[in-house]
């Protein structure tokens, strides 16, 4: 990998960072308890529980990709930056840019 695509992909991520850190702060506002005390019917209770659940996976899944963005950005300049950890070989630029958290080519992610 050449230092612009590094450079590139370095950039994407800490848009990216940005970006998913806006997502947990509304996710989180999205995953509080449903109040009890609110005046709203059975059916809209029941549906807010369920919008609430939904946004807790939203909100954990955020969180696990946040994390995974910032240890790829604290690998960016290692020289195995970019390389598959299961079989070495480089993984393409263009799923870089795409998941440039990811840490498989497209073949050892698929098996």
């Amino acid at each position: 990998m050449d230092q612009a695509d590094r450079d590139e992909l370095r950039t994407r991520m800490m848009t990216e960072i940005v970006k998913v850190k806006k997502d947990i702060l509304a996710l989180q506002d999205l995953a509080r308890p449903v109040e009890p005390d609110n005046a709203i019917g059975r059916l809209t209770r029941m549906e807010a529980i369920s919008a609430r659940g939904i946004s807790e996976a939203k909100l954990k899944d955020a969180k696990n990709r946040l994390i995974m963005l910032d240890q790829a950005l604290s690998r960016a300049d290692s020289k195995n930056f970019g390389n598959c950890r299961e079989c070495g070989d480089p993984i393409r630029i263009a799923r870089l840019k795409l998941l440039p958290e990811t840490t498989l080519c497209v073949e050892c992610a698929q098996g």
